[in-house]
């Protein structure tokens, strides 16, 4: 369950000049170790340094950016093992702040990263976070979420993990449309320092979503069910070197499992599991019958093959990943609180 929430931190307690310096040069080290033609790290650590003594704080090169993002990524565990995080497009838009553009870029992200059917694993950086300014933020977990509403005929209708999300963006000024549906997109929720939170609405052919139908089952159609394509994750800061951007949305790529137990099938979401086993025929009086495990295995073959009829890249399986153990200084993706 996501719900709008103030975590902010006061300007005050940002990190000291010594603790950034610190973070700033076990991040260089890093980064000047994996790219010997960037030259002497010692001489662009003196460049920090004197910015920070400055500023107290200081910009990345795109080298950098795109370096620790990277990083970022591979060590997040989001992606499967099988996608390349090397590959990531790293979307420099470190001088925008305010709403509207941010909104904007995440519609472009979106388009770029996979309107096309083939995902590219994709991070647009916004504004960072410094000591006399705070950057944009992002309040949604991903870009594209849909409604859930309570107080229905017949329960919740939509996605039930964002219920409260739904009724938070309703105060504040957020109207569904006249016929309330499963799969009604929620608006972008942005937050900035000189607009405070804003509602944006994504445009809608910015958006892919793929019909789920099953291979071997004709009435799994009836179900009405879709998904997007591209899972891009908003609520995270992106942290390099000491640095934090605090909107900095990035994706890979869906697992099927994801769409089709996670979503379609678990009580928390969509919770069709009963109606699809009802529709198999299977003996739901017991759990040790394993129909949980046959209505999971079916949702993913419908992922699968509607996924792969519409050309849009999902994965099967990840292996095993667990992530390098994080020190001091590496890049990374902190989940906002």
């Amino acid at each position: 369950m996501t719900a709008l929430r103030d975590d902010v931190l006061p300007l005050h307690s940002l990190d000291s000049v010594a603790d950034l310096e610190q973070e700033a040069a076990q991040f260089l080290r890093l980064f000047h170790a994996a790219r010997p033609k960037a030259g002497a790290v010692h001489q662009r650590m003196a460049k920090v340094r004197a910015e920070i003594a400055a500023t107290g704080t200081y910009r990345h090169t795109q080298a950098e950016l795109a370096f620790g993002a990277r990083m970022a990524l591979r060590d997040s565990g989001w992606c499967p093992s099988s996608v390349p995080w090397r590959g990531l497009l790293v979307r420099d838009l470190r001088t925008v702040r305010d709403a509207a553009t941010v909104a904007d870029e995440c519609g472009k992200h979106l388009r770029t990263a996979g309107l096309g059917g083939a995902v590219r694993p994709t991070v647009t950086v916004f504004a960072p976070d410094t000591p006399w300014r705070r950057g944009p933020r992002i309040r949604n977990d991903q870009l594209v979420r849909y409604a859930g509403y309570h107080g229905v005929p017949g329960g919740v209708i939509g996605d039930r993990r964002y219920t409260d999300f739904t009724t938070v963006v309703g105060k504040l000024g957020w109207r569904p449309p006249l016929t309330r549906g499963a799969f009604d997109r929620l608006p972008l929720v942005i937050e900035t320092d000189d607009e405070g939170i804003t509602l944006h609405t994504l445009p809608a052919e910015v958006v892919r979503e793929v019909r789920l139908v099953h291979p071997a089952l004709p009435w799994f159609a009836d179900l009405g069910l879709r998904w997007h394509a591209v899972p891009v994750i908003s609520n995270q800061r992106l942290r390099i070197g000491g640095i934090d951007y605090p909107a900095a949305p990035y994706n890979g790529v869906y697992l099927c499992r994801a769409i089709g137990e996670d979503v379609i099938a678990d009580e928390s979401a969509y919770g069709l599991a009963r109606v699809i086993a009802a529709r198999l025929g299977l003996d739901t009086s017991n759990e040790r019958t394993l129909w949980r495990d046959r209505v999971a295995v079916e949702c993913n073959r419908a992922v699968l093959h509607s996924f792969d009829a519409a050309g849009v890249t999902v994965e099967h399986s990840a292996e095993a990943y667990e992530p390098p153990t994080a020190s001091q200084g590496r890049p990374g993706f902190l989940r906002q609180r």
